[in-house]
Order: C-alpha cells, then structure tokens, then sequence
C-alpha cells in the first residue's frame, strides 16, 4: 500500500470510529484535502487514491494547478476555503466550484455578480467567527442569520451552510464551537428553508474527530493527509488558513 492510500486509510478510520462514537453515518463526511504547501504530484496521487473534493487557500494557488488535472473525468471539486479579496472575485468565479469562505454581504454581492457574468450559479458557505479576533476572518456568529436571509435571496448564490474554524484552545473549546456552529446552522434553517440539509465544514487535522461527533459533513484535512509539510494548523491575519 503506498503512502498516500495509507494515509488516507487511517483518517478515514478515524472518521468512522468518530462517527460510530456521536451515532453517525460515516458516509455522511466528505473530506476535503488541504494541498497548501503540497506538490503537483502529491496532490495528483491523493486524488488517484480517491479523494475528490481538494480546498485552496488562494485563487492563484488553483489556477497553477489548472494543469495537473488534464483529464476531466480526473477532475476535482475545488473549494476555496481562504480569504478572498473582491478584486479576486471574477477569477474565483472562474476557478473554484464552491467558495466556502463567504464572510460579508458585500463579498457575496461581488460573487452574485460575478457568477451572473459567468452564467452560473456558485455553491457558497459562509465563514462563521465566534472569537472576535482580529486576525480571524469570517462573519461574526451574530451576524449569520440575516447574513444568510440576504445571500439566500441573491439570484446566482447557493448558500449550502456554514464553515467555521475553532479556537486553538483544547478540545473542549473546539467542541463548544461546533456545537455551536451546528445550532447556529439549525437557526439559518429555520430562517431560510432551501437549506434544509445544512453543510457543516468544521475540523481540521488536530479536531477533527470531535468535528464528526458534533456533526460535521466536510472536514478539512492538511498535515493528517500530506505530512507535517503540508499547510500550517493555525492562521494569523488575511493569509488564514483553514486546515
């Protein structure tokens, strides 16, 4: 067995003993490959393994590897899951299937007009902050359920859910902020009935399991697929990452 199906085998063991722990399917997580900092070929070889869904941090990061994946039967879901700055919009637009890391109105809004430009409709999440800090992005957790009334109403957004990323203070801290991102989620729900089954991207690779007892569907995974080279656990400032 190579690396890379070896690794990918243990963290989806690892799903399953979490799930089997919160009474879970675990087929209901989908896991979504980290690949900042990881090379064409590895990136390539996890896809090979059976990984479909990979998350980029920066729009530039993507489109260089436009490349890698010639064969559109090979083709991957791409998520970005970084901060994305308007002026980057339209290539956003042009790259990605699904922009998880919506965190304001006006963001959405440029996304709406973009996909409208493009002639289509983008799947989006929006990034939900529960400590306040200023090296975080993401909306204020206040915020998310008229956030969510507005981007709903926009005619070329799918709002799915929500993504959230936990504080680095222990496991009991991560799990108080995921539960609290799934009732949050429950709250949209009842404000915005099209998303009846709520996407809930939380966990990384030092939470994840707790991520998956407390409902996650998507997890983001970087170093537990790819090696401690691979992609940071803990951001600072616009270049957060979310693995």
């Amino acid at each position: 067995m190579s690396t890379t199906a070896a690794r990918l085998g243990a963290v989806r063991s690892r799903i399953a003993a979490a799930a089997a722990r919160g009474s879970r399917d675990p087929g209901e997580v989908t896991v979504v490959a980290v690949t900042k900092g990881v090379s064409d070929g590895r990136v390539a070889a996890m896809v090979a393994a059976g990984v479909r869904h990979l998350g980029e941090n920066r729009v530039q990061a993507a489109e260089a590897r436009a490349a890698v994946f010639p064969d559109v039967s090979a083709v991957p879901i791409w998520h970005l899951i970084g901060h994305l700055q308007r002026n980057k919009v339209r290539r956003a637009v042009a790259r990605f299937d699904r922009v998880d890391s919506v965190d304001s109105r006006r963001l959405a809004e440029a996304l709406d007009r973009a996909a409208a430009e493009a002639a289509r409709r983008l799947p989006v999440l929006i990034e939900v902050d529960w400590t306040g800090a200023a090296a975080r992005t993401g909306l204020p957790a206040v915020e998310v359920v008229a956030a969510a009334e507005s981007i709903s109403g926009l005619a070329h957004l799918d709002l799915l859910g929500l993504m959230t990323l936990a504080p680095d203070a222990g496991p009991d801290a991560a799990r108080a902020v995921f539960r609290q991102t799934r009732a949050l989620a429950e709250a949209v729900c009842r404000r915005v009935p099209a998303m009846n089954r709520p996407v809930l991207s939380m966990g990384m690779s030092g939470d994840f399991e707790i991520a998956v007892e407390e409902g996650a569907t998507e997890i983001r995974i970087g170093h537990a697929l790819f090696g401690v080279d691979a992609s940071p656990a803990r951001p600072q400032g616009l270049g957060q990452d979310h693995e």
